[in-house]
């Protein structure tokens, strides 16, 4: 993955809350959002045995409980998008991306890049949605984080991983849980295309959010419950985004970067998670679609490139 080293990529709407946290108890997201819990995070030494993980991307029924459910306004601690200096909603409380300019910072510097590839996701999807349909893109914001942080969706420890929260629309990320839990747990192969197929995930389900698609989830497990459903289709749309990024203006990808998101789909599928943590596998404990599912989704959203090429509620076949 490289970038346009003359791109302006200084409205990428990343902002990093610094450290804190001290004292949280429960490490987890209450009042609703996506998550991603790191397993084995209490046990000394990290060691997945006899730990049940906890599947990436996991949906939290009270976020997606049609009406009420102890859901934060949608609108709750965002401002209206600014025009000019640092996007609208991130609060400065950190210089971590305060040099990052330029494509060519973002070739030299894993924060930069990270601003980069949020500003290519709103970019695309400011363009997509009115193109196909939809509404407007009210952008989502991306929050980085160490030990803990505060969001519309309760508190959050770095035990949580990378989450979407409904409530602020802002997705937040501690960065440590790729080199500690997709490659060091749970085995998948890294590479610097990993946390843009991440991301794009994340903002997949802002996406969903914006289109009112959460409120179709009704069955939470089951190979093919709404909770499956919505987790491929969140996959289905980073495969959108990554199929535009290929060749866009500010992003040159290779198929070495396709192939490191196909392994990170095919890394956090449900079998494959159960495997490694010693559990048989049991597509009725399923709530986010098997290794296969999760590649072909992406590889459906990469290869058609449309919203209705994405619909997995109206799929006959996961």
């Amino acid at each position: 993955m490289r970038f346009n080293p003359k791109a302006n990529i200084s409205r990428g709407r990343v902002g990093d809350a610094g450290r804190g946290g001290g004292g949280m108890g429960g490490g987890g997201v209450g009042g609703g959002g996506m998550r991603m819990p790191i397993p084995g995070g209490a046990r000394a030494g990290g060691g997945i045995g006899g730990i049940i993980i906890i599947v990436l991307f996991f949906v939290i029924s009270s976020c997606l409980g049609g009406g009420g459910g102890g859901l934060p306004s949608p609108d709750s601690g965002i401002d209206a998008q600014s025009q000019s200096g640092s996007p609208a909603g991130l609060d400065q409380d950190s210089d971590r991306y305060a040099n990052c300019k330029t494509g060519a910072d973002a070739n030299e510097d894993v924060d930069c890049a990270r601003k980069a590839v949020v500003l290519s996701l709103e970019q695309y999807w400011a363009a997509t949605l009115p193109e196909q349909g939809g509404p407007d893109l009210a952008p989502a914001e991306v929050r980085t984080f160490s030990g803990g942080v505060d969001t519309a969706c309760g508190q959050a420890t770095s035990q949580v991983g990378p989450f979407y929260c409904p409530g602020d629309k802002q997705i937040y990320l501690d960065t440590t849980f790729f080199v500690d839990v997709l490659e060091g747990q749970l085995g998948g192969q890294g590479g610097d295309f990993v946390e843009p197929y991440v991301l794009a995930h994340e903002y997949g389900h802002h996406i969903q959010n914006l289109l009112g698609t959460m409120g179709q989830v009704r069955t939470q497990k089951g190979a093919t419950s709404d909770a499956v459903r919505l987790e491929l289709q969140a996959d289905c749309y980073a495969g959108m985004w990554t199929r535009h990024a290929k060749d866009s203006e500010l992003i040159t990808l290779d198929q070495a970067d396709i192939d490191e998101a196909l392994d990170s789909a095919k890394t956090v599928g449900d079998d494959r998670i159960q495997e490694k943590s010693g559990q048989s596998v049991n597509s009725d404990g399923w709530t986010h679609g098997s290794s296969e599912q999760r590649m072909r989704w992406f590889s459906v959203g990469f290869e058609e490139g449309t919203l209705q090429a994405c619909d997995t509620f109206s799929a006959s076949e996961l």
